[in-house]
């Protein structure tokens, strides 16, 4: 049960919310992670045709679509619908939706793209932890269920608030172009 009490004179006289009373009384034993932001991205998924990680490595154009490193058979992209600033994604060329399907060389550059993901927002935004994973079908969360794809999401102490909750809306401190070129600055260092 969450209760919420607002100040409306508050609202009404500033434009924002203040929350004067809040409490959770939510299974105290698991925490869990909304992100409804993300349903715009899920549905325009379904709508759009062809596959965005076959499609963009195909253009000659990465810095517009968020391309920061080409490999033999991955590349790593930044999200366009991050979790948080930062979010990266470690997605083979080929088509495949299954990793059990990956040949050894692409398992393994794969892999070590992750590591690469990992240094380069360590070096450059100083995170305090990771969320890593695959989505694996749609039941699972995957707004491209049919091409394999890792997401790193980079985590700081208190970078979530009540913004989703309340208002719909996630708050990101910069701009993606502003993070791909941090990014890509530290990664040419890197390399």
């Amino acid at each position: 049960m969450l209760v919420v009490k607002v100040n409306s004179n508050h609202v009404a006289a500033t434009g924002l919310l203040r929350i004067s009373t809040f409490s959770v009384n939510i299974d105290a034993q698991m925490e869990r992670l909304w992100a409804p932001w993300r349903m715009e991205y899920i549905n325009r998924a379904n709508e759009e045709p062809g596959c965005f990680l076959c499609q963009k490595p195909k253009e000659d154009n990465d810095s517009s679509n968020l391309i920061l490193y080409r490999g033999e058979s991955n590349f790593i992209i930044l999200n366009t619908y991050p979790y948080n600033t930062g979010h990266l994604m470690v997605a083979p060329y080929r088509h495949v939706g299954d990793p059990a399907l990956l040949t050894e060389a692409e398992a393994k550059e794969h892999l070590e793209m992750v590591k690469l993901g990992l240094r380069v927002l360590t070096e450059a935004m100083r995170p305090e932890g990771f969320n890593i994973g695959m989505n694996l079908g749609r039941a699972a969360g995957a707004g491209v269920a049919d091409h394999i794809h890792t997401h790193i999401v980079p985590r700081w102490q208190g970078d979530t608030n009540f913004m989703p909750v309340i208002a719909d809306t996630k708050v990101l401190p910069e701009t993606l172009a502003a993070t791909y070129q941090k990014l890509k600055q530290k990664l040419a260092t890197l390399r």
